[in-house]
Order: C-alpha cells, then structure tokens, then sequence
C-alpha cells in the first residue's frame, strides 16, 4: 500500500483547487476543502489562504516608512510578529523574513556576516517551515495518476451545485405535494358519498393570556372538597364555620384562615367541636327553661382576688412557744 505523507510544496493545480473550494465553501470549512487536496491537511490549507492566497495580503515591496515601523515595533515588542504584522500591513511570516533580511544587510556592512555560517540554511533533507508562504511550483506536463483523480474529483465535486440536501429536499418537497393531493381526493370522495370529514384540522396550541397565568402558583388544597365547583369562585359565597362568623375577622386574616396548612387542620376542628358543644348547651337550657326547670349548672364565675383580705406575696412569721390557732387572725396590739 502506498503511503502519502501530507505536506510539501504546492503546486498550481492545488491553489486553484483551494481558491475555488474556498469560494464554495467559506473560511471556515477546512476539513472539507482539505478533502478535496490528497497531499494537503486542514490547518495546510488554512495557513496557505492566510499567508499566501488571500487577496487581501500586501506582496508588493517594502517601503522605508513600513521597514522603520518593523524596526521600531521589534524593539518593543520582540518576537511578538502576530501582533506587529496587523499594525504593519503584512502577515506574521512577512514581518519575520524582511527583519531577518535587514539584520543580514546590517551584518554585511558591518563585515560580521558570512553566507556559510547562516543557521537558516535548510541542510540536505531538512524541510522548510514555511512552505505556505512560499510561491507554488509550476505543474509537470505528464502529471502524476493521484494528481489526475484529485483534480477531476475536485471538479466534479465544485461544480456540483445542486448536493445531496438539495436533492433530499426536493424530493421531500414532491412527497409532501403528493399526501396532500391524495388528503383532498379522499376528502372529495368522502363528500361526494355524503360522508362527513370526521378528521378535522388540528389547531396550533397557542396560550391564551387571558385565560391562563404563566407560571401560576396555585394555592394549596383547603379543607373543602372544591372538584365539583367551578374554576371561578366568589369568595363571598364561601361557606365558613360557625366559629369564624361569630367574631369579626379583617378580610386578610380570613384569607389567612381559609389557606392553613393540614398541620392545623387538627385545631380547627377542636374548635369547631367546642362551638357544637357550646349550641348544644344553650339550646338545652332554653328547653329547660321553657319547661319551667331551673337550671342546675350555675355559670362559673371567674374567680377574682379580694385585696382587703388577702395579701399578695404574704410571708408568714415563723411559730413561737405558744399556741395561737384559736385566736384570731387580726389581733388588737392594746389588749
């Protein structure tokens, strides 16, 4: 099998290869457009349009005013050619040659430099670093059979205007054009037999604002079963327990009320058992009463304190030697 090593000079055929493919296909497909080139990679062919082809490179000769702002950008900034080439007008490998040009030409008037000593020059088998920014090579006269198959498969696949999605959507397009002649002769048909369409359009789900409330929180369960009733529910028809309309309650204590959690539910329901109880008694004394019974349970009194004979906080003197329980509590100090 042969193997094919990516890289290398380029030739003319793969620059105009790469021009078109770029034309079709943008600045930002390179893997595709690198397809299309079998001796060439992605980041090959993105480096050749960025420092080669592009037609917004500057490859005409360099002034005195651009040579003294590489200069004096270098002694700022050294080594830092992606950011003095934008300031310059030229590309990063531009700037690099022509400073690595003007230092040789300061070091043949100085006598320092010699020709054979240059660290720079590609020994036998070395590869240049830069072949991108270098001019291609003319093209063979009897070119290779992998050239052959690259550039006609590059030509077909260029010329092609009309891919496979364009051809996948029209063929949807005719698809879709046909089920919908088949849904009207069938809707034909069914009317002609005078049978109704019982398939109706289905409506797009759309939110009706007046309606709903988008992100509505709704409000926990009470403690009344509420299925039965409408979604509407005036808050002055709500039936409340007797308790709560024997006192008055502020309408926002009431809405309070009416949203306790379960936790409280046990206490309402003591209460309500105590208001029962209470009507139950009170009926009951008025039927004793109309009977003409008296009524036997008294109505507690609250039991007060009575200042004059009792003293709050009262210490009481220690026993002496002699019997005093027969005498009386307030003793007259003179007898």
């Amino acid at each position: 099998m042969r193997m094919i090593v990516k890289g290398g000079v380029w030739k003319n055929t793969e620059d105009e290869i790469l021009k078109a493919a770029v034309m079709k296909y943008g600045c930002n497909q390179w893997s595709r457009i690198s397809s299309l080139l079998v001796r060439k990679g992605a980041e090959q062919c993105k480096a050749r349009w960025h420092e080669w082809l592009d037609p917004d490179i500057k490859k005409t000769e360099w002034t005195r005013q651009e040579d003294e702002r590489l200069l004096h950008l270098a002694k700022l900034v050294p080594s830092q050619w992606r950011t003095i080439a934008p300031i310059v007008g030229r590309t990063p490998v531009q700037c690099l040659e022509r400073y690595e040009r003007l230092l040789d030409v300061a070091c043949v008037r100085d006598g320092t430099y010699e020709a054979g000593d240059d660290p720079r020059k590609l020994l036998h088998g070395e590869i240049d670093p830069y072949m991108e920014s270098k001019p291609a090579r003319p093209d063979l006269v009897d070119m290779d059979k992998d050239e052959i198959e690259m550039l006609s498969e590059a030509r077909a696949r260029l010329a092609n205007t009309r891919g496979k999605k364009a051809k996948r959507k029209v063929n949807e397009k005719q698809l879709k054009e046909a089920r919908r002649l088949a849904s009207l002769q069938k809707k034909r048909e069914l009317k002609a037999a005078g049978i109704d369409d019982m398939h109706k359009k289905r409506q797009r789900k759309e939110i009706d604002y007046n309606a709903e409330i988008l992100f509505e929180r709704r409000p926990p369960l009470g403690f009344y079963d509420v299925t039965d009733e409408s979604s509407v529910v005036n808050r002055n028809s709500v039936s409340l327990p007797m308790a709560f309309l024997q006192h008055d309650i502020s309408s926002r204590s009431l809405n309070i009320v009416l949203w306790l959690p379960r936790s409280a539910k046990r206490k309402v329901n003591e209460k309500q058992l105590k208001e029962a109880q209470r009507l139950a008694s009170l009926q009951k004394k008025r039927e004793l009463k109309a009977a003409g019974i008296d009524d036997m349970h008294k109505k507690r009194q609250r039991k007060e304190i009575d200042y004059n004979a009792e003293i709050l906080f009262e210490r009481r003197p220690p026993l002496g030697f002699y019997d005093v329980t027969d005498e009386s509590s307030v003793v007259n100090r003179n007898c």
